[in-house]
């Protein structure tokens, strides 16, 4: 049997481009000892697959030059040594971007799609739900009353953090690229005020919209928006670190906060999350997460793009702002 697959063929300088990629198709190896085979159904684009394309110390290995792309996914098993796991259990697990995976069981999870659609297993009960939940409550512990300031809040990590923070009670402030997406997080998702970052100036609409100071940012963005927000911390603030999306394709180095002596003056702690420190606890997280989205305090959304084919331009609308939510291919299988 073959997969259709997206190998890395190069490592990108700047914006990733067609170059890149290897699109290729490759007879699969028959399944060793506590293996399976995976059809996948959903693949999950995250802003973190651009690091992994980098050469370099991280926290986790890059992708070597000619290896799949690494992603996380949704599949049906097919096949399987393992007798923990059946033929039509859906699993969650990083699968690479392809259509067919043979993969060890090792960090393979079982999902249930009478619970949930199977792609938000890939957004707010995933990974990114994930990095929401512990970032903002083990790192940024934040307080009821306080006010809570979020970057690219209307991507898959940002809408969680900000909902999880008016679960606790507290007043949150999104800043998110154009009207809509700004106009969503407050009519639909119950954020208290958005800042436009496109169409407005964020230090004028930090200071309108929290009167009080900032006690918690949990910031995806990094660059000048993390710059202004550190003008409006107040003492003992928490500045969560989760990505810095607005450096990762520069060609030039990586652009540090300016306005960091802010730190000493308000005593405050600026602290790096990474998602993976935390997965012996995904279970419980995860089933509190489904809680809050029975009893409606926790909306998901998808952003859902059909077709292995268009990844290397589906993962770019990271980086354009496009996505609306979860970024998420569906696999089209050939019959």
């Amino acid at each position: 049997m073959q997969s259709r697959q997206y190998l890395l063929a190069s490592r990108p300088i700047g914006t990733p481009n067609s170059e890149n990629w290897n699109f290729v198709k490759t007879d699969l190896p028959p399944l060793g000892a506590n293996q399976i085979k995976v059809k996948v159904l959903y693949i999950s684009l995250d802003p973190a697959m651009r690091g992994w394309m980098n050469e370099g110390k991280s926290y986790i290995p890059p992708v070597g030059i000619g290896e799949v792309m690494r992603a996380g996914g949704v599949g049906q098993v097919t096949e399987s040594t393992d007798p923990k796991f059946k033929v039509g259990d859906n699993v969650y697990g990083t699968f690479g971007v392809c259509d067919y995976a043979v993969v060890s069981t090792q960090g393979i999870h079982k999902v249930d799609a009478n619970l949930a659609p199977l792609e938000r297993y890939l957004g707010v009960l995933g990974m990114p739900g994930m990095t929401a939940y512990f970032g903002l409550l083990d790192t940024g512990k934040p307080k009821a009353g306080e006010t809570v300031v979020v970057s690219g809040a209307a991507g898959a990590v940002g809408t969680v953090v900000g909902q999880i923070a008016k679960i606790k009670g507290c007043r949150v402030v999104g800043i998110a690229g154009g009207e809509e997406k700004c106009k969503y997080l407050v009519d639909e998702l119950g954020f208290d005020a958005a800042i436009d970052y496109k169409n407005s100036d964020v230090k004028q609409g930090l200071k309108e919209h929290c009167p009080k100071g900032v006690d918690v940012f949990f910031d995806n963005v990094g660059g000048d928006i993390l710059d202004d927000v550190l003008t409006r911390i107040n003492m003992k603030a928490r500045i969560v670190i989760c990505g810095a999306i607005s450096q990762y394709n520069n060609t030039t180095p990586v652009k540090g906060p300016s306005n960091y002596l802010t730190l000493l003056v308000n005593r405050a702690k600026m602290e790096g999350i990474v998602v993976f420190d935390n997965i012996d606890n995904y279970g419980k997280s995860a089933a509190e997460m489904a809680g809050w989205i029975g009893e409606g305090k926790l909306i998901a959304k998808e952003h859902i793009v059909e077709g292995l084919e268009t990844f290397p331009d589906t993962l770019l609308m990271l980086f354009r702002g496009e996505n609306f939510g979860k970024l998420v291919i569906k696999v089209d299988h050939q019959k």
